[in-house]
């Protein structure tokens, strides 16, 4: 569904109104840095690459089809960077972040530690996985894409999406069957 403000500033971005881009980039912001951080793991990585999607999107914005929902395009613009991104870096897996995000919650500091725990141990077995399967995991699960456009995004055969993920579903099973927190 195309959202009627984000065709709006992009229209008016394409007239000339830088301000436009900026407000774009701010209701878009948190989903791309979030595809980011999923596929890479690290944090400066993450802010790095959604800034260079933003950068992309300013450049090509004259071509984009204003008929078509901005979000999953640009979306799709991160993931494309992250997976350059993780084939120039080599096969060396990806170290955890240490950062942590402040979290507010009325359940209290016990119940946040918990699901910190759990969304950590989560975040380090998709970590563990080639970018091949993080990627199809990203695209089903995150982006909610259907198993058609994974394989049209991907440029790679449905048969081969379909086994992606669910290889990349077994693997992180098996990673997880054994952890008490998840």
């Amino acid at each position: 569904m195309i959202d009627p403000i984000d065709r709006d500033l992009i229209i008016r971005v394409r007239r000339g109104e830088t301000e436009a881009f900026g407000q774009l980039v701010f209701r878009a912001q948190a989903a791309v840095f979030n595809v980011c951080y999923r596929l890479l793991g690290e944090r400066r990585e993450a802010e790095d690459m959604t800034q260079e999607a933003f950068i992309r999107a300013w450049e090509r914005l004259h071509t984009f089809d204003v008929d078509r929902p901005f979000l999953p395009w640009i979306r799709r613009v991160a993931a494309n960077l992250c997976l350059n991104h993780l084939s120039a870096r080599g096969p060396d897996s990806p170290e955890l972040d240490d950062e942590r995000d402040e979290t507010d919650s009325a359940f209290g500091p016990a119940l946040v530690v918990e699901q910190h725990e759990r969304s950590e141990v989560i975040r380090a077995a998709l970590l563990a996985l080639p970018p091949r399967y993080r990627i199809a995991i990203e695209l089903r699960h995150f982006q909610e894409l259907s198993y058609d456009e994974i394989a049209q995004f991907l440029d790679r055969p449905l048969s081969d999406v379909k086994s992606d993920l669910f290889r990349a579903r077994k693997m992180l099973a098996e990673k997880l069957k054994h952890d008490p927190s998840v």
